[in-house]
């Protein structure tokens, strides 16, 4: 019989263990990119079990003949694994261990990200929600308030978490018992306040209780996640915006890295940082954020009924400012009128819709505040300069994981 191990030109295929989970996004975006270098570039055998965050080791490594290690690494893995003695990457980069090279998201662009995100909303005073004694929380709350800080605007900060040496669950789990006090120091806030969650999971947590004590989001606040992880985004209410990292590449790199130790060669750089991609707006921060506090009640207004068919005769019953005061404000807060703010949030909905469904546009036309699909095709074209079935052709076929090889 001939096998790989007798046939006279053969190779073993090296095994690749990958200690990553695939429970959140981020995790499974880190395993495409693996894949793909694995699948195109090089003859690997990939092992890989349904894993948590935090999970153990599984036994099944002790005795696999493993080759080398793509892992989610922290204290209580690192000495294990280092007793197999083969090369191993750390995509996790909670903490610097010797001589295991690191591939991480770039926290720095991150913050810079979302402060230029809430700078543009019209923001000037912000804060930052996290997780105490995580690595990524206190690096995004670092180089944020940086940015703040050099802005010139006002700042401030919470986190929860307890003690150092909790895992990362335990830490999130923390925020769910924190709401008492997450409330209170939300209601100090300025208002209108751009706040940068350390991650989408913060960004529900922190959603919550805004509903919970009432606070309006975005007008009041506005807030941003990390990691787009879009089952926990669609989940908050409103749905919450977040910064996309490219974690494909950040797979990707890591793999790279690996093939070259497993080659005899030693990376140059102990960290390599890996550029996010973009910030994915949703109605968390779909807002001009502006202190006349009429007029943002005004605008709030605009946005929970645009959709349901009202025009500036309805707007002239909820507010006491004359039609002339009204448009003057907004002319000066908002360089435009309220027609054409009614109009914007109208266009925003069925942009979602093309993005998100299958809809025809006879049927999203209702749902945008139109009744024939006519005057609402004449109106898109207008306001984005293409038909609606242009822009969801243009959309879809763009994608969304072009990161990968960049």
């Amino acid at each position: 019989m001939i096998t790989a191990t007798n046939f006279p030109n053969s190779k073993r295929r090296p095994k690749i263990a990958l200690l990553v989970e695939a429970s959140r996004s981020y995790g499974r975006q880190l395993l495409r990119g693996i894949s793909y270098f694995a699948r195109t570039q090089v003859n690997w055998s990939l092992l890989h079990q349904e894993m948590m965050l935090d999970s153990a080791i599984p036994d099944w490594m002790l005795s696999s003949h493993i080759d080398g290690i793509i892992a989610r690494v922290d204290y209580d893995t690192i000495e294990p694994l280092r007793k197999l003695r083969i090369p191993i990457v750390d995509v996790r980069c909670d903490r610097k261990f010797s001589n295991v090279p690191q591939v991480e998201t770039d926290n720095r662009i991150v913050a810079q990200m979302a402060f230029d995100h809430l700078w543009d909303r019209g923001f000037r005073s912000f804060a930052f929600c996290g997780f105490q004694f995580a690595s990524y929380s206190e690096s995004r709350l670092q180089y944020f308030g940086e940015l703040v800080k050099q802005s010139g605007c006002s700042f401030t900060s919470y986190q929860s978490g307890g003690r150092p040496g909790r895992s990362i669950t335990e830490l999130e789990k923390s925020g769910l018992r924190d709401t008492e006090r997450l409330s209170q120091w939300l209601l100090t806030l300025r208002r209108p306040t751009g706040m940068l969650v350390c991650n989408d999971i913060r960004g529900q947590q922190v959603l919550n209780v805004c509903r919970t004590v009432g606070i309006a989001v975005p007008d009041n606040l506005g807030v941003i996640g990390v990691d787009d992880d879009e089952t926990i985004c669609m989940m908050c209410d409103p749905p919450l915006s977040s910064v996309c990292p490219n974690a494909e590449r950040v797979g990707c790199r890591a793999a790279e890295i690996l093939h070259l130790m497993l080659t005899g060669i030693r990376p140059q750089l102990d960290v390599e940082y890996v550029s996010p991609l973009h910030v994915r707006e949703r109605e968390s921060t779909q807002v001009v954020a502006i202190d006349d506090i009429e007029l943002a009640e005004v605008c709030q207004f605009i946005r929970q009924h645009a959709c349901d068919g009202i025009n500036v005769s309805s707007i002239m019953q909820i507010t006491s400012l004359s039609r002339r005061q009204l448009e003057r404000r907004f002319r000066e807060k908002l360089g435009r009128t309220p027609h054409e703010q009614i109009t914007e949030t109208q266009i925003d909905r069925v942009k979602r819709l093309l993005q998100e469904t299958d809809m025809t546009l006879e049927k999203i036309a209702p749902k945008a505040g139109y009744r024939h699909k006519e005057s609402l095709s004449a109106v898109f074209k207008r306001e984005t300069g293409q038909t609606p079935g242009e822009y969801r052709l243009a959309i879809r076929s763009t994608g969304e994981g072009s990161g990968l090889i960049m």
